[in-house]
């Protein structure tokens, strides 16, 4: 989706706004001098009882006299970035529902608000706008395809950028929709290889894959433990590497890519089977972020290393109290077969810290007692370094995609101490299984990386959150691409 930007610092009147069927109005607190179509608005608010400050608790649409439709919400000061990309989507949305060819954002107030309101709107709009994966056939063969959006008109505001760092974060995020959202019969481990390659060649990153056999004769025991199950058995490392010439610094990317989990022997009833094509949206967190730094040029060298695999159930598959030897080195005792994820991920982080990134995250959807102790709302972030977990916080409460911190204390270890191997993969009792994952991740990253490890437990939230309207939400990208612009 290319979605061209055209900018006005003056704000609009009724005449030129004459000719727009789309508008939103982004208004402050006090209700601005002069404001267009202001008839209409009052006429919609008097019948809905409702006043002008009512507009800060929900967006209002009218119908406008030439045929229009507007949007008209009030953002008020001192809004979380969260609130105020929430209350921009439900603004946004029905306008966007009649799939216009432009929108007009006309932003209010003063000069601060102007420019965070004309942002905020810009990627609110363009991330929502964009085309997502369906399978949906044509109700008949005279059925017109639906117009997309190829301009958003901005008055009251104008960069001299163009908004290049929103358009890159937009970029990261719909690629991140996409892959997840792709179903699992487009998108096995091989299909998903040749298009990570196909990305690397379009966008100058470097490729290198580490498949079965390579992997077993490495040693990556925990990985090749999961693959192992799968026919054809094409689970794979990817290694993808952006290295611009001006690099400062040097940070890693790993991503769970499952691309579909049955849960192997201990198989998923259907309920939780259902949506499993999804367990490798962290490799796609990993690859939107590796986009937006990329087109947005960010002076960082970034290696991402993507964990691609299938968890299934097959006479070769891995089983209940295997031991399988890690590439570290470390014994496991497998547990529980339905968790894969921290198996692929265990060899993965040994690769990427061997390369001694100043840091490194890792993105996942891994537990179930993640979604248990924060719903679908927040993800959660864990690590080695706590002033990393507060960087997250602070950066994912200014850019709406919120984390919270847990615990990372060496004494949860007791709880996956192993009689005959060096750790157990899990328990079977739960608990606070997010923290076990951890606890465990940790014994494969080498060479005391600073290591953020993020679990995804609000990738999927049905009616969208915060920015994203869509079920399927990027979660994770405009987080982890803040974190590298202000590193």
């Amino acid at each position: 989706m290319s979605v061209t930007l055209k900018q006005n610092l003056a704000n609009a009147d009724e005449n030129s706004l004459a000719a727009q069927t789309h508008l939103l109005f982004v208004l402050p607190e006090e209700r601005p001098e002069g404001l267009p179509f202001s008839a209409a608005l009052d006429a919609k608010l008097k019948r809905l009882s409702k006043k002008y400050a009512d507009l800060s608790k929900s967006p209002v649409l009218v119908d406008l006299p030439n045929g229009a439709v507007a949007s008209w919400l009030v953002l008020e000061s001192g809004l979380s970035a969260f609130k105020r990309q929430t209350l921009l989507r439900k603004a946004i949305k029905p306008l966007l529902d009649e799939n216009p060819e432009v929108l007009a954002i006309a932003v209010y107030g003063d000069e601060a608000s102007r420019q965070q309101s004309a942002k905020d709107a810009f990627y609110v709009a363009s991330v929502n706008a964009a085309e997502l994966p369906e399978r949906k056939s044509k109700a008949s063969k005279n059925e017109d395809k639906p117009k997309s959006l190829k301009a958003i008109s901005i008055d009251g505001w104008k960069v001299e950028d163009d908004f290049a760092d929103v358009k890159a974060l937009v970029a990261g995020n719909v690629l991140t929709r996409t892959l997840t959202m792709t179903p699992p019969n487009d998108l096995n481990p091989t299909q998903y290889r040749h298009k990570i390659a196909e990305l690397a060649k379009l966008n100058g990153w470097q490729y290198q894959e580490f498949d079965m056999t390579k992997l077993t004769q490495m040693g990556a025991g925990a990985f090749v433990a999961v693959g192992q199950g799968s026919d054809p058995q094409d689970a794979a490392i990817v290694h993808l590497t952006y290295s611009p010439a001006d690099a400062k610094k040097h940070i890693a990317l790993v991503g769970k890519g499952i691309c579909f989990d049955t849960g192997g022997h201990n198989l998923k009833p259907a309920k939780y089977m259902s949506g499993m094509h999804e367990d490798m949206n962290g490799s796609a967190v990993a690859l939107g972020v590796l986009l937006a730094a990329t087109q947005a040029r960010l002076p960082i060298k970034i290696d991402c290393w993507l964990a691609i695999a299938q968890n299934h159930i097959s006479p070769r598959a891995y089983k209940q109290n295997d031991v399988v030897t890690a590439l570290n080195g470390t014994t496991i005792e497998v547990v529980h077969t339905d968790a894969e994820g921290r198996m692929v991920l265990a060899d993965t982080l040994t690769l990427a810290s061997r390369e001694k990134p100043d840091w490194m995250v890792d993105f996942a959807t891994l537990t179930g007692s993640m979604m248990s102790a924060l719903g679908d709302r927040y993800s959660g972030v864990l690590g080695n370094k706590p002033e990393l977990l507060c960087k997250a916080v602070g950066v994912g409460a200014s850019v709406g995609e919120r984390v919270c911190a847990f615990p990372f204390d060496d004494d949860y270890d007791e709880d996956i101490e192993s009689s005959i191997a060096d750790v157990k993969q899990c328990t079977l009792e739960g608990g606070a299984d997010h923290v076990h994952a951890t606890r465990f991740l940790a014994k494969f990253v080498e060479n005391e990386t600073p290591w953020l490890h993020i679990d995804l437990s609000s990738y999927n939230r049905k009616g969208g959150l915060g920015a994203v309207a869509s079920d399927v939400n990027g979660f994770g990208v405009a987080l982890t691409f803040e974190l590298l612009q202000q590193y």
